[in-house]
């Protein structure tokens, strides 16, 4: 007989603890066999006198059948190792749960979605998406920004991010800054490429935004869209017909006009305008506090009155007073004890009243 059918014919010998064959546990080792004879060692899990006997018996009686008189059989007691090994092999511990994307878009969700528009470009649109986000996760929401902007992202690079989303199990974890998580086509692109594609690709890649991140948890999700009512702003409207929208303008006339626009998609598509933002509004001299009204007056106020919401905030012209040399450094973050900072924080305010009476 050849070691192969040893073990075949001893496969119906069971251990008593694991009640498992000994052949599948491997508990039948060292087989050698020669003219008339064999030899072999036997683990044991429980090391009884009676339990030798009985399986000495067994083994010599079973391969007498098979022609084999000599049978020498060598017992032994089962280490803690091989104990181990078995216990995973017959009670192997569940795999943990792999995460879940949080289906943000479901009928069960609780996200509240923001979207921050804008008629045009430089207004300060994605500044005034990025301070709400960081004002909203001031309040202690938990929050998250997706940079819809496709063609002009800017969010990381406004938030002073450099590290990149980390996959993990199939799922993309985003980067979280000042209590904010954030996913951006800016982290999937080098060196600053341009973006170069069609209205379709750009739809699929916002789906996957919100698919295929591991977002956890939302209370508000900031949306910043790209300017004018574009392909990607349309995706939205029609992906998320729940969103309530805040648009951007400057005090400038023709920027107020131009951003009536953005408005009158999101009346059309049935979104809620919960306020305007007026960015710019005037330039504060640091010396004195004179306000100068560099772009005009008045547009803000106009826009919000045609729309038939509340103008949120006049917000000054300026940059965030932030040194490079700072840990947590952004280049458009605004300090919560600053003007422009606390300005951000009364918008927050208003947002969640309007959102959760």
């Amino acid at each position: 007989m050849t070691r192969e059918q040893v073990l075949e014919k001893l496969r119906h010998l069971h251990d008593p603890v694991y009640r498992i064959s000994m052949v599948e546990l491997n508990l039948i080792k060292d087989i050698m066999v020669k003219e008339g004879g064999v030899a072999m060692s036997v683990v044991l899990s429980s090391d009884e006198e009676e339990r030798k006997d009985e399986l000495r018996r067994q083994i010599e009686e079973t391969l007498g059948k098979e022609g084999i008189a000599d049978v020498h059989i060598r017992f032994r007691a089962m280490s803690d190792y091989e104990r181990t090994e078995i216990s995973k092999r017959t009670n192997p511990q569940p795999e943990p749960a792999k995460p879940t994307p949080t289906n943000l878009l479901g009928a069960e969700s609780k996200t509240t979605f923001i979207a921050v528009a804008s008629g045009k470009g430089g207004v300060g649109k994605s500044t005034v998406a990025v301070n709400l986000a960081v004002a909203l996760a001031r309040k202690g929401k938990k929050v998250g920004i997706i940079d819809a902007d496709i063609y002009g992202f800017s969010v990381p690079d406004m938030m002073g991010i450099e590290e990149r989303p980390e996959l993990v199990d199939q799922l993309i974890r985003p980067v979280e800054r000042f209590g904010v998580k954030i996913i951006s086509m800016g982290f999937f692109v080098q060196d600053n490429a341009p973006v170069i594609w069609r209205g379709p690709m750009l739809g699929k890649m916002l789906r996957n935004f919100f698919n295929e991140v591991e977002w956890g948890e939302i209370d508000y999700m900031v949306l910043d869209l790209p300017p004018g009512t574009g392909d990607v702003a349309l995706d939205v409207h029609q992906m998320i017909p729940q969103s309530k929208e805040i648009i951007v303008t400057t005090p400038h006339a023709t920027a107020a006009f131009v951003a009536a626009r953005a408005g009158a998609m999101a009346v059309h598509t049935n979104h809620e305008i919960i306020g305007v933002v007026e960015n710019m509004a005037y330039y504060s001299c640091g010396q004195c506090g004179h306000k100068d009204y560099v772009f005009g007056r008045g547009g803000g106020a106009k826009l919000a009155d045609e729309l038939h919401t509340q103008l949120l905030a006049q917000i000054p012209l300026g940059a965030p007073d932030n040194h490079p040399a700072e840990p947590d450094y952004s280049p458009s973050i605004y300090r919560a004890d600053t003007e422009a900072g606390g300005m951000y924080l009364e918008v927050a305010d208003a947002v969640i009243r309007r959102c959760e009476q």
